[in-house]
């Protein structure tokens, strides 16, 4: 019984470090605040693939990661935003604060009453989002008409949360068993390596997430795209008449 609340215990932890990291942006310490998201995401990439090692799926587990994922990829990446930038908006800065955690939300409410189980994801997982908007937050510094550029992106970043793009689903990838035994060492890792190449591992972060952000979407056009000339083509047995 003890070894099935270990994915809960990751789940928590997911939603530990989240309240963390808002209080470290309210403390203004945005990059810190930023590495505790990314730490979250992989503790929330690994509850889910534990549990299913386990055979310990449950709904209080999925209600309960769903609920510590709004915290941690809603929450925190928006309050990051906040102190950065848009808490120079007013009130403008104020509603595109609760307008993401709130579209994430709705993606979530969205997920979990879905039936069945596919290979791709409808709407921008909250996840990628969120570590999108954290470690992008850091870059205002080197963005020209900051406050333009980064509201616009996280209002994106939320727009395609509840979209009906369509994203890759890469919780189906299973991972050899002796592999969650190295989880601490990982962890320990990527928090040594935070501290002393905090920028570097930042942009190590950022790209790949940003990259699977756009990916969805530029397929989606490109889907868009053929359906509407395929539809406008004129058949071919009305061309030859």
């Amino acid at each position: 019984m003890l070894v099935k609340a270990i994915p809960n215990a990751l789940t928590l932890g997911n939603l530990f470090l989240g309240v963390a990291a808002i209080i470290l942006a309210f403390q203004r310490q945005y990059p810190w605040a930023a590495i505790t998201v990314i730490v979250g995401m992989l503790l929330d990439g690994l509850d889910g693939k534990v549990a299913r090692m386990l055979h310990a799926q449950s709904d209080f587990g999925k209600e309960l990661d769903s609920l510590s994922d709004v915290i941690s990829f809603g929450m925190a990446p928006a309050f990051i935003m906040y102190g950065v930038v848009l808490s120079q908006l007013g009130w403008i800065g104020i509603i595109i604060t609760a307008f993401f955690p709130i579209c994430g939300a709705l993606r979530l409410a969205r997920y979990n009453v879905q039936s069945g189980h596919t290979n791709y994801f409808i709407g921008l997982p909250i996840t990628a989002a969120g570590g999108v908007l954290a470690t992008l937050a850091l870059y205002h510094s080197s963005i020209p008409n900051v406050n333009v550029v980064l509201p616009l992106g996280m209002v994106m970043l939320a727009w395609l949360m509840v979209s009906r793009v369509k994203y890759p689903n890469f919780k189906k990838v299973g991972l050899p068993k002796t592999t969650y035994f190295m989880v601490p060492l990982i962890l320990a890792a990527v928090l040594v390596l935070f501290r002393w190449h905090a920028n570097i591992m930042n942009r190590v972060v950022f790209v790949p997430l940003c990259a699977y952000a756009l990916f969805g979407l530029q397929r989606s056009l490109h889907r868009r795209r053929v359906k509407s000339v395929t539809e406008h083509e004129e058949p071919i047995e009305s061309v030859t008449k």
